[in-house]
């Protein structure tokens, strides 16, 4: 592509990322606007704004760039290999066991150097 047809789809690619906005903005201002309406009404007309704008917004470059990645999140995702319970309970009872220890460690740390600083300044009992 030449420069203007570059620039070209980069302005057409942003107006539709802002019009997906707008309807974003309209379908919010049309749930506080239609006070009188059912909840479920505005509700819904909050979410069709959304699948509208999701719609708008993915016909853009940077739309379609997101899905790829959404896409490719999916698959990694199902790479991802879980702990079990039982080395989730063992991990969890690890750092609590830590986080205890580490705790009393700074207490007495905290009451050492309360003792130090009482006795070099002359000041408490």
């Amino acid at each position: 592509m030449n420069a203007k047809t570059e620039a070209g789809v980069e302005t057409l690619d942003k107006l539709k990322l802002f019009l997906a906005v707008a309807v974003v903005v309209g379908g919010v201002v049309g749930f506080y606007f239609l006070e009188d309406q059912p909840t479920v009404v505005r509700a819904l007309i909050v979410l069709a704004s959304l699948a509208l704008a999701a719609f708008i917004g993915y016909q853009a470059t940077q739309g379609k760039t997101f899905w790829r990645f959404v896409q490719s999140s999916r698959v990694e995702m199902r790479k991802v290999v879980w702990p079990t319970r039982q080395e989730t309970l063992t991990t969890t009872g690890a750092v609590m066991l830590f986080a205890a220890i580490l705790a009393v460690f700074f207490w007495l740390l905290d009451m050492f150097l309360l003792w130090v600083t009482r006795l070099a300044t002359g000041v408490g009992g």
